[in-house]
């Protein structure tokens, strides 16, 4: 993408409304729009990160066996009765009805419709595992939104559902996610700490929340910092196998880490002194076995190997996809912009021009980004008519983790600069040199 073309509407100045860094940034760098109170538009580049993040999660849960759908954003209010969450579920439901007088609501979550689909659809014991999933809009109507797409009420959900005969096999299930979720969050840039938490109008007794450490997260959590060493890395994991799923499970929450709504003082305080941690934490995803508490009132039974009809046991699974795009920001940034990781950049390099209209750096820069392109990358070309520091102030704002500067002086020689956005450090090399390093950097993710 040539940015003398490109939709960027950039702001010079800090937006008054907003109180934390991501908003601040989102709406700085032209990524986001806000059309009503926790209701944005995503703008091109916004929405390019946006994709990046949907589809390192799509990647993760087709490896760990799960399969996709989509489901509507509307659903119809009788499902939700007869699990008996209708009236339970309060204020951040939107209810509206039909020009039929039929009453439906905004999902906030789609327990209900996916057991709807399985009992139509699955009766035997013989269809076992199920793991369905899909990425879809959701709507809780917040009474505070707040911190751009950190609370808003609109927000883009990766929402998954485990159905299983026994609850053992429903336990594996839940040790697939969270494994398949650490490697999602890792591919992103990100520690994301899974912590006992509290299940909320879900429901259901176990429950993990994995939370990203910064200090504008909504919620109090408490940790043994061992916790932090952990990673899960490159290592291969077969998610068939149990045994191994309930090893890395255990590995990674066997020490202290629970937010405020489960935290045990006594517990905590047996920690060695220098390892007991307080912080704030972003919750960037959720995972739950809730058992029979939706197939049993909905009548989501399979025939077992004896012939009896059981309910099916059942947990539910969600990432934050656009919440992701706030928190990588909050974890990843500097005094002049975002610092995006390479697995979720929007443009995977920048290219400035220092002398727009240079017969040499116009050829040069024009050959750069051919190449790259060549290579399957998407580069950023800043031709634009511009003083060199209006674009490296661009470019840092929105955060490409590298940067290929051209200018005449340097071309006289061959010589280039790639920048790391990270960590500041420019290199001299030929063209041909900075598009095969940055082709290498990627060529790994």
């Amino acid at each position: 993408m040539r940015l003398s073309r490109y939709f960027l509407p950039v702001l010079k100045e800090n937006p008054a409304e907003a109180q934390i860094v991501s908003h601040r940034y989102m709406l700085r760098a032209g990524m986001i729009k806000q059309q009503a109170a926790g209701i944005y538009s995503w703008l091109p580049l916004g929405f390019k990160v946006l994709r990046r993040i949907e589809q390192i999660v799509h990647e993760e849960q087709i490896r760990a066996g799960h399969i996709p759908l989509l489901m509507p954003t509307l659903q119809p209010a009788d499902l939700w009765r007869e699990s008996g969450r209708y009236d339970d579920y309060g204020q951040e439901m939107l209810r509206i009805k039909d020009r039929q007088d039929r009453e439906m609501l905004y999902g906030p979550t789609n327990e209900e419709m996916i057991t709807d689909i399985f009992r139509s659809h699955v009766n035997s014991y013989k269809d076992l595992p199920l793991t369905l999933y899909h990425i879809q809009w959701k709507f809780r109507d917040e009474m505070r939104p707040r911190f751009g797409v950190m609370r808003g009420r609109e927000f883009l959900m990766k929402d998954g559902y485990n159905f299983d005969l026994t609850k053992e096999d429903a336990l594996h299930a839940y040790n697939r996610h969270l494994v398949s979720y650490l490697r999602t969050y890792e591919r992103m840039g990100l520690q994301a700490i899974p912590m006992r938490a509290d299940s909320g109008p879900i429901g259901g007794d176990d429950t993990h929340e994995f939370l990203v450490l910064a200090a504008t997260g909504e919620s109090e959590v408490f940790y043994d910092s061992a916790v932090t060493d952990i990673r899960l890395g490159a290592r291969e994991i077969d998610y068939d196998d149990k045994a191994q799923c309930q090893a890395v499970m255990e590995e990674f929450t066997s020490l202290y880490a629970r937010t405020d709504e489960t935290h045990d003082a006594a517990l905590f305080d047996a920690i060695p002194e220098e390892r007991r941690k307080s912080a704030r934490g972003i919750e960037v995803g959720q995972i739950f076995y809730f058992g029979t508490k939706y197939s049993e009132p909905m009548g989501a039974n399979v025939v077992t190997p004896d012939g009896s009809r059981v309910p099916v046991h059942m947990g539910s699974h969600g990432i934050g996809v656009s919440r992701l795009l706030g928190a990588i920001i909050e974890a990843s940034h500097d005094d002049k912009g975002i610092i995006w990781p390479e697995g979720v950049t929007p443009f995977h390099a920048g290219i400035v021009n220092l002398k727009q209209g240079d017969a040499g750096t116009d050829s040069a820069c024009e050959a750069i980004y051919g190449a790259l392109k060549a290579k399957g990358l998407d580069p950023l070309y800043d031709d634009r008519d511009e003083r060199a520091g209006a674009k490296f102030a661009t470019m840092d704002l929105i955060g490409l983790p590298w940067r290929i500067t051209v200018g005449p002086r340097g071309l006289a020689a061959n010589i280039v600069e790639l920048t790391s956005r990270r960590t500041g450090v420019s290199e001299e090399m030929s063209p041909e040199a900075a598009v095969a390093r940055v082709v290498e950097i990627y060529a790994g993710l």
